[in-house]
């Protein structure tokens, strides 16, 4: 194999398309004549529907059904998209007669164009009993109010959930003595760090379109991250066999874990499935605001004990995590805000780390960038400056002393060996780049403004150990190109172009003679989805093994048309030769393969990782504050990344600036705002504020390299863990210029305020 693609900065495949328009999207592709569909939404945080009324509604020209709790299957199911068994309960209907939170789903209405659906929807008529509704997460296990009493609530993993407490999961382990230790330390930190739900925000909303073809199938195109659990979760939605139902990816508009819950599909496909009809549904701003999959609000608590010398010694973690109404990507989350913090500090003699999640009624929460480690990282690293503070020692030394290296062992990282770590060299690269040393802490502007500086450490995972599949499917056609079929979903991250550099590299081609295939069930080879950090390290493994089992039948028919031993012969990519002698081009090979053949040239491989080999990276950010008003704004952000080997050095630092924005959006503005009614009042991007280019100041992006043995070309993740180090560096670089720790998100100028005229 040569390395002519794999570490360049090859352009996007689409990337042409997408600057002409010329993309096609899930809107773009349903029929103009599809019925459309819309969900009336509960204005009540909890209740039962005592009455609906629909004649009225139905008889508005154009209405084609309305469909209610009482035409829907009662099977309960998840819409997390997660492997099965999904450890998330199975604890929604896809209409029910009990609603759970403000916008939740009461009726689906579909018909021929938006504006008699939009009539219809105002003449439905619905009687609510109203119950006691809990919108306080802090009071939501063990209370007497019950959010899912039904008896057909199902968990079918053993997460420790329990209905009957409002407990989506709960679970606790410990490594050592922590208290004992705790005890003896001579400097002990304890705080609880809160972080509010935050929305994915990406550009094109939810939406799906389902039609049945004509062999009665269920045909579903939506803008999703995981097709093949989207067949799943409708086949337990709708009651009907897997085989009935075909799902489509086509391009999507962005996802970042908003689409790893399957937030509409249902809602078009029952309609398709009730009237045999094309239907579509495309989600409001708004919509996707009030009744999406946000991030998880938590509470964790951290306590962590050093000795003088700033030697940490143990690391308690507790989480309280909000799971909203449904119980989707609860019981996976909140485990990242312990496994993914608490190693980076592995020298620690001790930790402990334990979890409660709890329904409430406000929307449910989902998957977003970052997956529970944002929340963790920014706890553990605030408790880890603070700690610095204390000891009166500069936090980057402290840092130093007590972060993970290669080779080390890390037990609250399920046993795992940092096998590639460059974690120290990152560290010392931003302190450089950011001149840290000068800048450290403060320095006075002499006009009421100052400047100071933060800093922050994360780490992530590639993919999920012991769980996660990637599969590909290499074929040569004609004239000798290559087809890669693939079930991981591009979003935007550019992973078709990845996933092409290691099979032009795997092939000794060009990347321009590899075409790469969008998702669908009926075809693709399984993927688990694209979450999790898994596709360049998961199926881009299963890209090279079955590059590599490729060559040796390229070699092999070679071999045959030559009249030689297949040991005798080599391939390079494109000719099939013995040194010295005859050979045999690419083209003709696969030329002839169509006629008179037995040996197909096509290769389907699949790969699973034992291990989940974390990447890591360092933020730096320095700020400019009014000390009067407590406004600030970010001057600088430098982040330096170790993903291992970088594929493609444009994508990744692509990557690593939109996540270190939504990053700063989390840390600075963003906040989901409910009012005692249980209703959302940050609905619309004119209340719910994310930052825009001018925002974000400078941001610098550079990489460490290690290499990691178990990956593809010796890489690791990337798409997750670039949004970990904003929270906690900015609330560090506001401390250091107000010696106010904000220990909460987002760290607004009010909030600085008050903590400056309190102190």
């Amino acid at each position: 194999m040569r390395n002519h693609f794999v570490n360049k900065a090859i352009r996007k495949k689409d990337a042409m398309a997408l600057v002409t328009g010329k993309p096609v999207y899930t809107d773009d592709i349903a029929p103009k004549d599809c019925l459309i569909c819309k969900v009336l939404r509960s204005p009540i945080a909890h209740g039962i529907i005592e009455e609906i009324n629909t004649k009225i509604a139905e008889k508005v020209p154009g209405i084609t059904c309305i469909l209610t709790y009482k035409d829907t299957p009662g099977k309960r199911f998840t819409m997390a998209g997660q492997t099965f068994p999904e450890p998330s309960p199975y604890d929604r209907l896809i209409l029910d007669q009990r609603v759970r939170y403000v916008g939740d789903a009461v009726a689906i209405v579909a018909g021929e164009d938006e504006k008699a659906v939009n009539k219809a929807m105002k003449l439905i008529k619905v009687k609510y009993q109203k119950l006691p509704a809990i919108l306080d997460f802090r009071k939501s296990k063990d209370n007497e109010i019950l959010i899912h009493p039904e008896e057909n609530w199902k968990s079918l993993c053993p997460v420790g959930a329990d209905n009957r407490r409002n407990l989506c999961a709960s679970a606790s382990e410990t490594h050592g003595d922590v208290e004992g230790i705790l005890a003896e330390c001579d400097y002990v930190v304890e705080h609880t760090y809160h972080t509010k739900a935050n929305q994915q925000a990406m550009m094109e909303t939810f939406r799906t379109y389902s039609y049945m073809d004509a062999f009665g199938r269920l045909n579903v195109v939506s803008s999703t991250q995981i097709p093949f659990h989207v067949r799943r979760i409708l086949s337990n939605a709708l009651d009907i066999p897997k085989s009935r139902i075909r799902v489509v990816k086509p391009r999507i508009g962005g996802g970042f874990g908003a689409k790893q819950t399957v937030v509409t599909e249902v809602y078009p496909a029952l309609v398709t499935m009730k009237t045999g009809k094309p239907a579509k549904i495309v989600y409001t701003r708004e919509e996707s605001q009030i009744a999406s999959s946000p991030r998880h609000e938590m509470e964790v608590t951290v306590r962590l004990g050093a000795d003088k010398t700033g030697k940490i010694r143990a690391i308690s973690v507790h989480t309280l995590s909000n799971s909203g109404a449904f119980g989707e990507h609860g019981p996976t989350t909140v485990g990242l805000s312990g496994h993914k913090s608490i190693p980076l500090y592995s020298g620690a003699e001790a930790f402990h780390f334990s979890y409660d999640v709890v329904y409430s009624n406000v929307c449910s929460a989902g998957a977003y960038r970052g997956y529970g480690a944002t929340q963790g990282l920014f706890a553990l690293e605030s408790a880890v400056n603070e700690l610095a503070a204390k000891l009166d020692m500069d936090p980057v030394k402290l840092r130093e002393l007590n972060m993970v290296r290669e080779g080390m062992k890390m037990p609250a990282y399920y046993g795992e060996t940092a096998n590639s770590c460059a974690l120290d060299r990152c560290l010392a690269r931003a302190k450089e780049m950011i001149g840290w040393d000068e800048k450290y802490p403060c320095k006075d502007m002499g006009n009421g403004k100052v400047r100071s500086v933060g800093v922050a450490m994360a780490m992530q995972g590639s993919g999920i150990s012991n769980c996660d599949v990637g599969s590909v499917t290499l074929k040569v056609n004609d004239d000798g190109f290559y087809s890669l079929m693939v079930g991981c979903t591009d979003m935007g991250t550019g992973c078709d172009t990845i996933l092409a550099q290691m099979a032009a590299d795997c092939l000794d081609c060009d990347v321009e003679n590899i075409i790469v295939s969008g998702v669908d069930t009926d075809v693709s080879p399984y993927d688990c989805g694209s979450y999790a950090s898994s596709t360049t390290y998961i199926t881009g493994m299963a890209v090279v093994k079955t590059a590599e089992e490729l060559r040796k039948k390229i070699c092999r028919n070679g071999a045959e048309i030559l009249g030689v031993p297949e040991e005798d012969a080599e391939f390079d990519g494109q000719r099939v030769f013995v040194p010295g002698g005859p050979e045999v081009s690419l083209k003709d090979i696969a030329n002839k393969a169509m006629c008179n053949n037995t040996h197909e040239l096509e290769v389907t491989k699949q790969h699973s990782s034992p291990v989940s080999p974390p990447p890591f990276m360092v933020g730096m950010v320095e700020i400019e504050l009014d000390k009067v008003t407590g406004k600030y704004d970010i001057i600088d952000y430098v982040a330096v990344v170790d993903c291992g080997t970088v594929i493609n050095p444009n994508l990744a630092r692509v990557q690593t600036e939109g996540g270190l924005v939504q990053g700063i959006g989390m840390a600075m503005y963003e906040d989901v705002i409910y009012g005692s009614d249980g209703k959302n009042y940050t609905s619309s991007f004119m209340q719910y504020k994310i930052p825009t280019r001018l925002d974000m100041g400078n941001l610098r992006v550079e990489f460490e390299s290690s290499y990691e043995p178990t990956g593809p070309f010796g890489a690791k993740s990337i798409g997750e863990i670039v949004i970990n180090t904003p929270s906690p560096a900015i609330a560090h670089a506001v401390y250091n210029a107000t010696h106010v720790w904000i220990r909460e998100l987002p760290v607004t100028p009010e909030k600085i305020w008050k903590g400056m005229h309190e102190q």
